[in-house]
């Protein structure tokens, strides 16, 4: 398996952790009484996979995110390319007021 591969699933695994974590710990403080509301519905359960699994997608995410950055050069700046320099320069535009016949076939 690729090294890339591997490193994604070693991350997705990592943030799907981290939000099950964090799932945990918003019932376990009742954070807005979800764990009330959790526990006394008939589909608490389905309420509780869904909140660990798109919690887990954003997690992951962003696990991975930092991961790939992580991964940058910190000795050294920008690698490769050339530095491109603009300089702007004002260019003068001319605006006319619209003609009398200009505002006839407006109008129609």
């Amino acid at each position: 398996m690729p090294e890339l591969v591997k490193m994604y699933i070693r991350n997705v695994v990592i943030g799907f952790g981290i939000a099950g974590a964090f799932v945990a710990m918003l019932l376990w403080f009742n954070v807005m009484n979800l764990w009330s509301l959790v526990s006394t519905s008939d589909a608490g359960l389905l309420a509780v996979f869904l909140l660990w699994f798109m919690h887990g997608i954003v997690f992951a995410g962003v696990q991975f995110a930092w991961a790939v950055m992580a991964m940058a050069d910190k000795n050294g700046g920008p690698r490769g390319g050339t530095p491109v320099e603009h300089q702007f320069q004002p260019v003068r535009v001319r605006a006319e007021a619209p003609t009398q016949q200009q505002r006839q076939l407006r109008r129609r």
